[in-house]
């Protein structure tokens, strides 16, 4: 059931401004420091976890911005928002009712690996969080700038050498206190805006970054490891001005499909989609970007920016000679401006202009907002703990680019784990962690905290070593029971619905498993499907379902009496047939590799050419590092589970077949042997 439509903005800023001066009177469970993705996902999970929590933003207008691309989901991605969801979260259902272009990535692909994602209207989406976070009981909102943390000795009874208290605003003399603090600063934190060779401080246009004091307080009175990453936008171009004849046409799937567990449907109808266009880049563009480096401050610098979303220039410079992809992306129903997903840049505007003016689509474009790139703070995440509590500081979380991140799905399950656990701590229950083994989320969590980044991190289904279980169709059987039994962030009727899937799933998986026939009664019923005539054993509903012709709904009209009551979950089903010796595979072959740490890994291996699935950051870290053993390819910062999987696989392999060929080989000596001593003997 969707949403009803969220009231106007005016409404929202009436309610919830109060004054700080009356707000310091009162203390707070929980007080979450920004108003981005991670920042409205921890206001609200705190405050369902039943904290009372107090949200505080820059502006209150932006509460729920999309600061850049204007679309949610995608391959890895996708995976997080269903979590998100799952754990009753915001984004998803924004998303149902924000999309104007739903699509499922990777559909060639296994269902493991689907990327759900939608273009989303930014108008629409930042009213659905607004009239979220306005309904939510228990939570506060407050417009203003919070100039530094207050610390003070820590719990002596508890871990920690500081302990913070509450915080400070900008301009303001009374403190707001708290048992606990979020801090979501995103790109914020000590941020520069970089257009050209003019550098301004910020974290997004039109808005000024975080106070200095903020910073401060983590270097110096915290003594956290900081660093500095940086990101980039591309500028925004008037639709009216693009010739769409030049680019290629990519609509969405006829029919959408929802983020949300609660939702049958999306707010936007299947006729109402918006198409998105793909055009490419020339030699031209390449020439532009060549020719104003010097112009060019920003990709001159040595400070890490994302290596799965890179700018034009790091592209061009990275690759040169290649034709690159060009998305042209609606912002929304009403909007007049398109986004260039692939075109983020950080010279002048007026070489912007020269450059996209180059692409053949573009020959007349206009822009409208330049695009510009920001280096911002972020706190190395090894010093946070698996509930994103920094491991000095007691009651300190944090969440979303603060700890080196990049995107807004990650942001949005970093904020919803450290609201969560934030709350907790606020009311003397234990924090709470997610294993890499249940979810994408304790993935992401677990890579942070135990591997640090070195780059803005991105999360990928190649990251997560059980990724056939760590499904986008599952993620409510596995995160919602539990998010309401043991960590009380799901409300209830949300956990009844997700009992009622759960049971109503595993009356049709033991249909599926009682019913079975032998191999030609099965031909019988099923005609039309190839199985092989040369046997005739036993088979269950189940193993028929893995048939790759064969859908749930193709039993259930063989079998109406005991399959025809399932057919609301047909795909679900299927999926699960499909899966479930894989899952039960790969959990063996985990296993093994545990045991086999001391494997040796040959050193004249070509990591760049090797057969197997290893990202090109994996195949550099290995190549560079030459690990010995596969016990120490584990410990490497940047080698994923699923990568060492992998390797295992194909040395082990590797190594069987020499085995093979030395036994061949001194077969083939013994038996040369043998026949010189029968000579001889003659």
């Amino acid at each position: 059931m969707l949403t009803k439509k969220p009231p106007a903005l005016q409404s929202f800023l009436s309610l919830v401004s109060r004054r700080a001066s009356h707000l310091a009177r009162q203390r707070y469970d929980v007080i979450v420091v920004g108003g981005g993705h991670a920042g409205t996902e921890a206001a609200a999970a705190a405050a369902r976890v039943g904290a009372k929590t107090l949200m505080v933003s820059q502006k209150i207008q932006t509460i729920g911005a999309l600061s850049c691309n204007p679309s949610l989901g995608g391959v890895g991605k996708g995976q997080l928002v269903k979590e998100v969801d799952a754990l009753d979260g915001l984004c998803g259902r924004a998303g149902d009712y924000a999309g104007i272009h739903f699509s499922i990535l990777n559909r060639s692909k296994g269902p493991a690996v689907w990327g759900p994602r939608a273009q989303l209207d930014r108008q629409r989406y930042r009213e659905f969080i607004q009239s979220e976070l306005l309904s939510t009981p228990g939570l506060t909102v407050l417009e203003g700038s919070v100039e530094e943390l207050l610390v003070s000795d820590p719990n002596p009874e508890e871990s920690g050498q500081h302990r913070v208290t509450g915080i400070r605003l900008a301009n303001e003399v009374h403190p707001i206190s708290a048992a606990s603090v979020v801090l979501t600063t995103g790109t914020f934190l000590s941020g520069s805006l970089f257009m050209g060779q003019t550098e301004s401080p910020g974290g997004r246009i039109g808005d000024a970054p975080s106070s200095p004091g903020l910073s401060q307080t983590l270097r110096e009175t915290l003594g956290l490891r900081v660093g500095r990453l940086r990101t980039g936008t591309p500028p925004r171009i008037v639709k009216e001005s693009v010739d769409f004849s030049l680019a290629k046409i990519h609509p969405p799937d006829s029919h959408p499909t929802p983020f949300s567990f609660l939702n049958t449907r999306t707010h936007c109808k299947s006729e109402e989609q918006l198409p998105c266009y793909l055009t490419y880049t020339t030699p031209g563009v390449e020439r532009v970007v060549r020719e104003s480096l010097h112009l060019n401050c920003h990709i001159q610098q040595d400070t890490k920016g994302p290596r799965y979303c890179p700018s034009i220039e790091s592209r061009v410079l990275r690759f040169p000679g290649r034709q690159h992809q060009v998305w042209l992306e609606p912002e929304g129903v009403t909007s007049d401006l398109l986004y260039p997903q692939g075109l983020s840049m950080t010279m002048p505007p007026d070489v912007q202009l020269r450059l996209i003016r180059e692409i053949p689509a573009l020959h007349r474009a206009e822009i409208h907002t330049p695009g510009y790139g920001v280096q911002y703070d972020f706190v190395c995440p090894t010093q946070l703990s698996p509930a994103l509590q920094v491991k000095s500081t007691q009651g300190l979380f944090l969440a979303g680019q603060i700890n080196g991140t990049t995107g807004y799905e990650e942001a949005a399950a970093q904020g919803l784990w450290a609201g969560v656990n934030a709350a907790r701590l606020a009311l003397s229950m234990p924090t709470v962690a997610l294993s890499r083994t249940e979810s994408y989320i304790g993935v992401l969590i677990d890579d942070l905290v135990s591997r640090g980044v070195t780059e803005p991190y991105r999360m990928f289904t190649s990251r997560a070593e059980y990724r056939t279980s760590l499904r986008p169709d599952n993620a409510d059987l596995r995160l919602t029971l539990k998010g309401f039994e043991e960590v009380g962030c799901v409300s209830s009727s949300r956990y009844q619905e997700a009992v009622r899937v759960r049971d109503r799933l595993q009356d049709a998986l033991t249909a599926l498993q009682a019913l079975a026939l032998s191999t030609r009664n099965w031909r019988k019923r099923l005609p039309d499907v190839g199985m092989s005539e040369a046997k005739n054993t036993m088979l269950t509903g189940m193993e028929v379902l893995q048939y790759n012709d064969v859908s749930f709904e193709t039993l259930a009209s063989a079998f109406p009496e005991i399959l025809s009551p399932h057919v609301e979950f047909s795909q679900r089903l299927k999926i699960e047939a499909v899966y479930r010796p894989h899952c039960h595979l790969q959990k063996k072959e985990i296993e093994r590799i545990q045991k086999e740490e001391n494997m040796s890994l040959p050193q004249d291996i070509d990591y760049f050419s090797l057969s197997v699935s290893l990202s090109q950051e994996v195949r550099e870290i290995l190549d560079k590092v030459r690990p010995t053993t596969l016990g120490a390819a584990t410990r490497l910062q940047g080698i994923t589970p699923a990568a060492i999987v992998h390797l295992f696989n194909y040395v082990r392999h590797t190594g069987q077949k020499g085995k093979r060929a030395l036994r061949h080989k001194n077969n083939q000596m013994e038996a040369r042997r043998a026949e010189l001593s029968a000579k001889n003997a003659s």
